[in-house]
Protein backbone atom coordinates (compact mmCIF):
# COMPACT_ATOMS: atom_id res chain seq x y z
CA UNK A 1 0.00 0.00 0.00
CA UNK A 2 2.52 2.29 0.89
CA UNK A 3 4.63 1.44 -2.08
CA UNK A 4 1.76 2.15 -4.58
CA UNK A 5 1.10 5.53 -2.71
CA UNK A 6 4.44 6.69 -3.36
CA UNK A 7 4.71 5.72 -6.89
CA UNK A 8 1.26 7.42 -7.10
CA UNK A 9 2.84 10.91 -5.17
CA UNK A 10 6.15 10.23 -7.82
CA UNK A 11 4.51 10.05 -11.01
CA UNK A 12 1.47 12.91 -9.56
CA UNK A 13 4.26 15.54 -8.73
CA UNK A 14 7.80 14.19 -10.38
CA UNK A 15 6.69 13.75 -13.88
CA UNK A 16 4.86 17.99 -14.21
CA UNK A 17 8.15 18.84 -12.54
CA UNK A 18 9.62 17.29 -15.78
CA UNK A 19 7.71 18.31 -18.04
CA UNK A 20 8.40 22.29 -17.41
CA UNK A 21 12.36 21.69 -16.13
CA UNK A 22 13.42 20.05 -19.40
CA UNK A 23 12.25 21.94 -22.01
CA UNK A 24 13.52 25.03 -19.94
CA UNK A 25 17.02 23.72 -20.15
CA UNK A 26 16.72 22.54 -24.02
CA UNK A 27 15.65 26.20 -24.30
CA UNK A 28 17.74 28.22 -22.57
CA UNK A 29 20.70 26.01 -23.84
CA UNK A 30 19.58 26.62 -27.03
CA UNK A 31 19.43 30.03 -26.77
CA UNK A 32 22.96 30.45 -25.35
CA UNK A 33 24.36 28.78 -27.96
CA UNK A 34 22.66 30.99 -30.76
CA UNK A 35 23.84 34.14 -28.58
CA UNK A 36 27.45 32.36 -29.03
CA UNK A 37 26.95 32.31 -32.59
CA UNK A 38 26.01 36.19 -33.15
CA UNK A 39 22.67 35.31 -33.82
CA UNK A 40 21.04 38.49 -33.54
CA UNK A 41 17.55 38.06 -31.76
CA UNK A 42 15.65 41.02 -29.54
CA UNK A 43 14.84 39.61 -26.39
CA UNK A 44 12.16 41.77 -26.52
CA UNK A 45 10.04 40.35 -29.69
CA UNK A 46 10.75 37.03 -27.67
CA UNK A 47 9.31 38.19 -24.60
CA UNK A 48 6.18 38.95 -26.41
CA UNK A 49 5.81 35.38 -27.56
CA UNK A 50 6.81 34.28 -23.83
CA UNK A 51 3.59 36.17 -22.86
CA UNK A 52 1.39 34.64 -24.81
CA UNK A 53 2.27 31.43 -24.56
CA UNK A 54 2.61 32.11 -20.90
CA UNK A 55 -0.82 33.64 -20.53
CA UNK A 56 -2.58 31.04 -22.48
CA UNK A 57 -0.77 28.34 -20.39
CA UNK A 58 -2.40 30.36 -17.05
CA UNK A 59 -5.79 29.95 -18.85
CA UNK A 60 -5.91 26.36 -19.00
CA UNK A 61 -4.09 25.37 -16.10
CA UNK A 62 -7.27 27.67 -14.53
CA UNK A 63 -10.25 25.82 -16.80
CA UNK A 64 -8.41 21.82 -15.82
CA UNK A 65 -8.51 23.21 -12.05
CA UNK A 66 -12.01 24.37 -12.36
CA UNK A 67 -12.90 20.99 -14.10
CA UNK A 68 -11.53 18.65 -10.33
CA UNK A 69 -13.15 21.97 -8.48
CA UNK A 70 -16.66 21.42 -9.97
CA UNK A 71 -16.01 17.73 -9.43
CA UNK A 72 -15.23 17.96 -5.82
CA UNK A 73 -17.85 20.05 -4.91
CA UNK A 74 -20.16 17.52 -6.81
CA UNK A 75 -18.84 14.45 -4.75
CA UNK A 76 -18.96 16.94 -1.16
CA UNK A 77 -23.23 17.56 -2.35
CA UNK A 78 -23.81 13.39 -3.06
CA UNK A 79 -22.30 12.73 0.19
CA UNK A 80 -24.39 15.30 2.20
CA UNK A 81 -27.42 14.14 -0.13
CA UNK A 82 -26.47 10.41 1.42
CA UNK A 83 -26.63 10.89 4.62
CA UNK A 84 -30.15 13.22 4.31
CA UNK A 85 -31.73 9.96 2.64
CA UNK A 86 -30.42 7.19 4.96
CA UNK A 87 -31.81 9.80 7.62
CA UNK A 88 -35.09 9.30 5.84
CA UNK A 89 -35.13 5.99 5.09
CA UNK A 90 -34.36 5.01 8.32
CA UNK A 91 -36.90 7.12 10.16
CA UNK A 92 -39.37 5.78 7.56
CA UNK A 93 -38.87 2.63 8.15
CA UNK A 94 -40.53 3.01 11.65
CA UNK A 95 -43.77 2.96 10.10
CA UNK A 96 -42.61 -0.04 8.53
CA UNK A 97 -44.78 -3.47 9.89
CA UNK A 98 -41.83 -6.34 11.07
CA UNK A 99 -39.56 -7.82 9.95
CA UNK A 100 -39.59 -4.84 7.47
CA UNK A 101 -39.20 -2.23 10.31
CA UNK A 102 -36.20 -3.71 12.32
CA UNK A 103 -34.31 -5.46 9.40
CA UNK A 104 -34.23 -2.28 7.08
CA UNK A 105 -32.69 -0.04 10.13
CA UNK A 106 -30.13 -3.08 10.76
CA UNK A 107 -29.56 -2.76 7.13
CA UNK A 108 -28.71 0.44 6.98
CA UNK A 109 -26.68 0.56 10.46
CA UNK A 110 -24.25 -1.36 8.75
CA UNK A 111 -24.05 0.24 5.64
CA UNK A 112 -23.17 3.50 7.55
CA UNK A 113 -20.59 1.23 9.19
CA UNK A 114 -19.19 0.32 6.20
CA UNK A 115 -18.62 3.85 4.81
CA UNK A 116 -16.72 4.44 8.17
CA UNK A 117 -14.80 1.46 7.76
CA UNK A 118 -14.08 2.51 4.05
CA UNK A 119 -12.97 5.71 5.12
CA UNK A 120 -10.69 5.06 7.90
CA UNK A 121 -9.10 1.84 5.81
CA UNK A 122 -9.65 2.49 2.16
CA UNK A 123 -7.71 -1.27 1.47
CA UNK A 124 -11.58 -2.59 2.05
CA UNK A 125 -12.78 -0.72 -0.41
CA UNK A 126 -13.83 -4.24 -2.94
CA UNK A 127 -15.17 -5.96 0.16
CA UNK A 128 -17.02 -2.69 1.22
CA UNK A 129 -18.37 -2.08 -1.95
CA UNK A 130 -19.61 -5.64 -2.48
CA UNK A 131 -21.22 -5.87 0.80
CA UNK A 132 -22.97 -2.24 0.07
CA UNK A 133 -24.45 -4.00 -2.87
CA UNK A 134 -25.79 -6.67 -1.47
CA UNK A 135 -27.21 -4.36 1.67
CA UNK A 136 -28.99 -2.29 -1.33
CA UNK A 137 -30.25 -5.39 -2.79
CA UNK A 138 -31.67 -6.88 0.40
CA UNK A 139 -33.19 -3.67 1.30
CA UNK A 140 -35.35 -3.19 -2.36
CA UNK A 141 -35.95 -7.07 -1.60
CA UNK A 142 -38.20 -5.73 1.07
CA UNK A 143 -39.66 -3.14 -0.87
CA UNK A 144 -41.18 -6.00 -3.38
CA UNK A 145 -42.25 -7.88 -0.80
CA UNK A 146 -43.71 -5.10 0.82
CA UNK A 147 -45.51 -3.94 -2.52
CA UNK A 148 -46.68 -7.66 -2.95
CA UNK A 149 -48.79 -6.84 -0.12
CA UNK A 150 -49.78 -3.38 -0.70
CA UNK A 151 -48.54 -1.75 -3.60
CA UNK A 152 -51.24 1.36 -3.21
CA UNK A 153 -49.76 1.60 0.99
CA UNK A 154 -48.65 5.49 1.25
CA UNK A 155 -46.06 4.19 3.57
CA UNK A 156 -44.54 1.85 0.99
CA UNK A 157 -44.38 4.58 -1.48
CA UNK A 158 -42.33 6.72 1.02
CA UNK A 159 -40.11 4.00 1.60
CA UNK A 160 -39.72 3.14 -1.99
CA UNK A 161 -38.96 6.45 -2.89
CA UNK A 162 -36.06 7.07 -0.30
CA UNK A 163 -34.60 3.92 -0.75
CA UNK A 164 -34.24 4.83 -4.51
CA UNK A 165 -32.95 8.37 -3.55
CA UNK A 166 -30.03 6.38 -1.64
CA UNK A 167 -29.30 3.76 -4.73
CA UNK A 168 -28.96 6.91 -6.92
CA UNK A 169 -26.57 8.24 -4.27
CA UNK A 170 -24.38 5.12 -4.20
CA UNK A 171 -24.80 5.06 -8.38
CA UNK A 172 -23.23 8.56 -8.95
CA UNK A 173 -20.93 8.91 -6.09
CA UNK A 174 -19.16 5.56 -7.47
CA UNK A 175 -18.69 7.08 -10.75
CA UNK A 176 -18.24 10.58 -9.70
CA UNK A 177 -15.07 9.11 -8.05
CA UNK A 178 -13.93 6.03 -9.58
CA UNK A 179 -14.88 6.72 -13.67
CA UNK A 180 -15.12 10.45 -14.35
CA UNK A 181 -11.57 12.02 -15.10
CA UNK A 182 -10.39 14.76 -16.94
CA UNK A 183 -10.96 14.06 -20.85
CA UNK A 184 -7.60 13.26 -22.00
CA UNK A 185 -7.37 15.86 -25.00
CA UNK A 186 -7.69 18.14 -22.53
CA UNK A 187 -4.88 16.90 -20.44
CA UNK A 188 -2.73 16.48 -23.92
CA UNK A 189 -3.52 20.08 -24.65
CA UNK A 190 -2.36 21.42 -21.46
CA UNK A 191 1.03 18.99 -21.76
CA UNK A 192 2.38 20.55 -25.01
CA UNK A 193 1.36 24.07 -24.16
CA UNK A 194 2.84 23.55 -21.38
CA UNK A 195 5.84 22.15 -23.14
CA UNK A 196 6.25 24.39 -25.89
CA UNK A 197 5.28 28.12 -22.98
CA UNK A 198 8.86 26.49 -20.87
CA UNK A 199 10.71 25.61 -24.04
CA UNK A 200 10.15 29.61 -25.43
CA UNK A 201 10.58 30.89 -21.73
CA UNK A 202 13.77 28.72 -21.50
CA UNK A 203 15.07 29.87 -24.71
CA UNK A 204 14.22 33.58 -23.55
CA UNK A 205 16.28 32.82 -20.62
CA UNK A 206 19.08 32.04 -22.93
CA UNK A 207 19.66 35.06 -25.31
CA UNK A 208 18.55 37.43 -22.51
CA UNK A 209 20.92 36.05 -19.89
CA UNK A 210 18.47 36.91 -17.36
CA UNK A 211 17.76 33.02 -16.36
CA UNK A 212 19.26 31.06 -13.47
CA UNK A 213 19.57 27.13 -12.49
CA UNK A 214 17.10 28.16 -9.18
CA UNK A 215 14.50 30.11 -11.03
CA UNK A 216 14.22 27.34 -13.58
CA UNK A 217 13.89 24.67 -10.25
CA UNK A 218 11.84 26.96 -8.64
CA UNK A 219 9.72 27.28 -11.55
CA UNK A 220 8.85 23.55 -12.09
CA UNK A 221 8.34 23.01 -8.52
CA UNK A 222 5.91 25.61 -8.38
CA UNK A 223 3.84 24.35 -11.36
CA UNK A 224 4.73 20.67 -9.98
CA UNK A 225 2.52 21.48 -6.74
CA UNK A 226 -0.47 23.00 -9.05
CA UNK A 227 -0.67 20.27 -11.44
CA UNK A 228 -0.21 17.50 -8.30
CA UNK A 229 -2.87 19.47 -6.76
CA UNK A 230 -5.06 19.19 -9.89
CA UNK A 231 -4.41 15.30 -10.12
CA UNK A 232 -5.31 14.75 -6.99
CA UNK A 233 -9.00 15.95 -6.67
CA UNK A 234 -9.26 14.23 -10.19
CA UNK A 235 -8.03 10.75 -8.57
CA UNK A 236 -9.56 10.65 -5.11
CA UNK A 237 -9.46 7.34 -4.71
CA UNK A 238 -5.30 8.12 -4.44
CA UNK A 239 -6.78 9.05 -1.02
CA UNK A 240 -5.22 12.98 -1.64
CA UNK A 241 -8.61 14.65 -1.90
CA UNK A 242 -11.07 12.32 0.41
CA UNK A 243 -14.09 14.37 1.21
CA UNK A 244 -14.37 14.96 5.22
CA UNK A 245 -16.60 11.94 6.96
CA UNK A 246 -17.80 14.28 9.52
CA UNK A 247 -21.15 14.25 8.20
CA UNK A 248 -21.36 10.21 8.11
CA UNK A 249 -19.95 9.49 11.62
CA UNK A 250 -22.79 12.17 13.22
CA UNK A 251 -25.23 9.87 11.64
CA UNK A 252 -23.60 7.22 12.69
CA UNK A 253 -23.89 8.43 16.66
CA UNK A 254 -27.26 9.73 15.40
CA UNK A 255 -28.43 6.12 14.40
CA UNK A 256 -26.72 4.60 17.44
CA UNK A 257 -28.86 6.68 19.93
CA UNK A 258 -32.29 6.04 18.24
CA UNK A 259 -31.42 1.96 18.29
CA UNK A 260 -30.94 2.81 22.34
CA UNK A 261 -33.46 4.83 22.59
CA UNK A 262 -35.99 1.82 21.23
Amino acid sequence: MKSSLILSIAVMFVLPMLIVLVPIFAGQYYGILRKKRGVNMEPGSVGTVVGTTLALLAFMLAFTFQIVTNRYDTRKQLLLDEVTNIRTTYLRAGLLSEPFNSGTKELLTEYVDLRIQLAEDSSKLRSALARSHAILDQLWDYAEELAAQDRSSEVYALYTQSLNDIYDNFNQRITMTFEYRIPKIVLWVLIIITFFSMLSLGYHFGISGKGSYRINILLSVIFAVVMFLILALDRPEKGFSKLSQKPVYSLQKQLEAWEEDQ
